[in-house]
């Protein structure tokens, strides 16, 4: 009943641009595909900054319309700066809120993932138009590019929390932003209760399909980096996003308190407040324990094939390889 993997293609955010040729991709080869795939990895599972390899291939933009794309957020960036992710790097949602470092003929940009391009192949981004003009001539279209994930970028604020509108006692689903890299895992408990991993759908929420009670809820999140955040006192508000005063990692993952958002037009309820305390992550970084789409895309129709995905050298595959293990 509430498995939305089947109208995403109506979700805001959702574009597309006619079908265009893909000769480019068949230039790259297998090698690059290879490469791409380290990069859905590494996005997925984290990396270290030696695994984080550049990674070439092409760009577009397009406008997302003032929507929060198949990521499900709020809405876009307030840079405007983010990106759309092919089938195979958007990983079923598992890049969702990690950021790239993008370099293009006029320089580079770092964007957001906030969304997927169903039609763009592996080594195609598609980049939001403020984006592209950062980095390439819009009257181009489509650009050459490299492009790799970000290992604990700068957080635009502290972790909020949405539930989805028809949560309940009996289906319960969330929806956490501002977390710098992609999330690993999230768990959630009532008070009392013990911790139950919650599943992720490919529209970028987590859900406990039999419910959790009426709350109100603990939630821990995992980054791929090991940052770990567990927050206290997140209510059953259907429709509203709810804020903490914690971050994930660095300068705010300390002892506060958080206040509710303001709630979706289409089910109002306030959220509630919430405090929080810090502890170190695995991985040495600082983080938190808590208590608390779009318009066709412009792209230059006749010079596709003339981008190519560059293959990474068989000897960078393999040093990638031993330093991620």
């Amino acid at each position: 009943m509430h498995d939305e993997t089947t109208v995403l293609s109506t979700l805001p955010g959702k574009r597309r641009r006619p079908k265009s040729p893909v000769a480019w991709l068949a230039a790259a080869g297998v090698a690059a595909l290879g490469g791409v795939i380290g990069l859905a990895l590494m996005l997925q599972t984290g990396s270290s900054a030696a695994c984080a390899a550049a990674l070439s291939g092409k760009a577009t933009f397009y406008d997302i319309a003032g929507g929060g794309g198949n990521c499900s957020y709020d809405g876009p960036p307030a840079d405007l700066l983010h990106v759309a992710m092919g089938p195979g790097e958007y990983a079923d949602a598992a890049a969702c809120g990690g950021y790239l470092d993008v370099s293009g003929p006029k320089g580079k940009v770092r964007v957001k993932v906030v969304d997927q391009c169903p039609e763009c192949a592996q080594g195609h981004i598609d980049l939001s138009k403020e984006a592209f003009a950062k980095i390439g001539n819009p009257v181009d279209g489509i650009i050459a590019v490299s492009y790799s994930p970000v290992v604990n970028p700068p957080l635009p604020g502290p972790l909020t929390f949405r539930i989805k509108e028809g949560a309940s006692a009996f289906w319960f689903s969330v929806r956490l932003d501002n977390t710098g890299n992609a999330l690993k895992s999230v768990q959630a408990k009532t008070a009392g209760g013990s911790f139950v991993t919650l599943k992720k759908y490919d529209y970028n929420y987590w859900q406990a399909d039999s419910g959790l009670g009426p709350g109100p809820y603990t939630i821990k999140a995992t980054d791929v980096q090991g940052n770990t955040a567990t927050v206290d006192g997140v209510t059953l508000s259907p429709g509203s996003t709810q804020s903490s005063g914690v971050k994930m990692y660095g300068s705010g993952a300390n002892t506060g308190s958080a206040s509710g958002g303001g709630a979706a037009a289409a089910a109002p309820a306030p959220a509630k407040a919430a405090s929080a305390s810090a502890s170190p992550s695995p991985s040495g970084s600082p983080s938190a324990s808590a208590s608390a789409s779009a318009s066709p895309s412009v792209s230059a129709p006749a010079t596709d094939d003339a981008i190519n995905v560059q293959p990474l050298a068989a000897t960078t595959l393999q040093a990638q390889k031993t330093a991620c293990g």
